[in-house]
């Protein structure tokens, strides 16, 4: 086994990604430039950061401990904590590279997790992962990137850096299976100018196998599943915790009015739910929307889960020019409501206290609490430009 990645052979001739310092723009030779690599510990970041290496950059990987280390330890799947820390201060090893962990617990806590108790307890279906990387990765660790004096931050995403006349554009990655624009919507312009993303043009299977060629301990590890910080996907009992009142019982009502049942807490139910109602009515019912304040859960056949109209809030638009100008045209896009989606047809438009969204052909289920991101067209590597949280939705 070679003993620095130096004297390891090219991983996969011709398809290694291009990271000279043109293709980040930057200008100098690698050995004049400070790269500080996110290291999750996971397959993907430790690949970049390995490939940063070898091209010849003052490379330093920071990784983040976002919750509790030892309740994480004993459980697979997580990352951001544990072993997954561990990991990435073994490949760190591996590379000869300095490595820090940043203890995040407290703002992770504050930005992330509060966050997404109190959206359920609003009845909204959050994304706590688009607070994550809005918050504590791309603001905080970027700060901190910058007083370590690198001149980029670069991670293992799934999206591409694409130069532009007005700075780098985000555009989705060349694999759609892989591509998680949908969670980086929330990037800025500034923070872009300074993220770069290595693996957007790669498969996953592709990274593995220059993992593997590169002798990284990490190249067959699982990809973590499900939201981090939420053992066996139980976040009804992690929202528990954090706020008792969450369990307080109320009732489910039919759309025409007819009480149907009782139920233990609105943060058991999502609209667009069908299973886990805990009633028996012979016809197929749907959650449609959640009252928090009367604690009612109203449900009704699919069809009352159409909708054609989206009302946006804390929009952030890095498709160049003003979001003013954007809307008051009148815009046609296409977004997404829903990351495993392509995107659709949609238009934006200008509406008292923010900005809708017009859906070509209405969608159904979307919840108040999601995402939804914007981009130039339906297919290929589109250009992201922007996105928003739902905030109501209408028929």
């Amino acid at each position: 086994m070679p003993t620095t990645i130096a004297d390891a052979p090219a991983p996969l001739a011709g398809r290694d990604p291009d990271i000279s310092p043109a293709a980040l723009g930057l200008t100098g030779s690698p050995s004049s430039h400070r790269i500080v690599v996110a290291m999750s510990g996971g397959v993907d970041s430790s690949l970049t950061a390995a490939l940063v290496k070898r091209a010849g950059y003052d490379t330093v990987g920071i990784t983040l401990q976002l919750y509790d280390h030892g309740e994480a330890m004993a459980r697979k799947g997580a990352c951001c904590a544990g072993q997954d820390i561990m990991d990435a201060r073994g490949v760190a090893d591996r590379l000869g590279v300095p490595h820090y962990v940043l203890d995040y617990e407290d703002r992770f806590r504050q930005s992330v997790i509060d966050d997404f108790a109190d959206s359920y307890l609003a009845g909204e279906t959050p994304v706590p992962c688009v607070r994550c990387n809005q918050t504590v990765k791309f603001r905080d660790l970027l700060g901190a990137a910058r007083e370590l004096g690198a001149s980029a931050l670069v991670t293992g995403h799934y999206v591409r850096s694409v130069p532009g006349p007005r700075g780098i554009e985000m555009h989705q990655a060349a694999d759609p299976d892989r591509d998680q624009s949908y969670f980086l919507f929330a990037t800025t312009q500034a923070q872009l100018d300074f993220l770069r993303f290595p693996l957007g043009g790669m498969t996953k299977t592709e990274t593995r196998e220059m993992a593997a060629a590169l002798h990284l301990p990490v190249a067959s590890k699982p990809d973590s599943q499900d939201i981090c910080f939420v053992p066996s996907g139980d976040y009804a009992s992690i929202i528990r915790k954090l706020r008792p009142e969450s369990g307080e019982p109320g009732e489910i009502v039919h759309a025409d009015g007819r009480v149907l049942g009782q139920h233990p807490g609105i943060i058991n139910f999502t609209v667009g739910q069908r299973k886990g109602l805990g009633i028996a009515t012979g016809e197929p019912l749907f959650v449609i929307r959640i009252e928090p304040s009367a604690r009612r859960v109203i449900v009704g056949p699919r069809e009352m889960l159409r909708t054609a109209r989206l009302s946006l809030r804390d929009v952030n638009w890095i498709g160049g020019g003003s979001l003013d100008e954007a809307v008051a045209g009148g815009r046609s896009l296409f977004v997404k409501v829903r990351s495993t989606q392509p995107p659709r047809e949609a238009r934006l438009f200008a509406e008292r206290g923010g900005v809708g969204v017009d859906l070509a052909g209405g969608e159904f289920g979307v919840a108040a609490g999601q995402a939804c991101v914007f981009y130039d067209r339906a297919g290929g590597a589109a250009r992201v430009l922007g996105g928003g949280f739902i905030e109501r939705v209408a028929a």
